[in-house]
């Protein structure tokens, strides 16, 4: 049993030609290797996966949208929270520049006091020289 050759020479056809008798080869295959029986078979795959190409593309354009929905929601959520923390920065530096003027200002406090302690101890103890 040998199988006759599918070579064929193709007349230049345009691309829907060319696609349709490559289909028809491929069905013409079919039929020389498989049973007469199991050509129905064969017929109902080819009808679910034409639907399975539909539900493919459709599930595809699907994915394609939750990822830019996704992906949008992740720039802005990451967007609120580097504008937090960049107002955490803000909040910060001032707390803390308000934090170090006030101890220059106990700082100088501190040295007048001294200054005046040092004073007071000079008083007394010239008085109580004097005494």
């Amino acid at each position: 049993m040998e199988r006759p050759s599918l070579e064929i020479n193709l007349p230049s056809t345009d691309e829907e030609g060319k696609l349709y008798v490559v289909d028809s080869l491929n069905n013409l295959n079919k039929l020389n290797a498989c049973p007469d029986e199991s050509q129905h078979v064969l017929d109902e795959e080819d009808e679910n996966t034409g639907g399975t190409e539909e539900n493919m593309t459709g599930s595809n354009t699907r994915n394609q949208c939750l990822f830019f929905i996704t992906f949008i929601l992740t720039l802005i959520v990451s967007l609120a929270l580097v504008s937090f923390v960049i107002f955490l920065i803000i909040q910060t530096r001032n707390k803390v520049d308000q934090i170090s003027s006030r101890l220059i200002s106990e700082k100088k406090n501190i040295e007048e006091l001294k200054k005046m302690n040092n004073m007071i101890l000079k008083y007394l103890n010239q008085s109580g020289m004097k005494e």
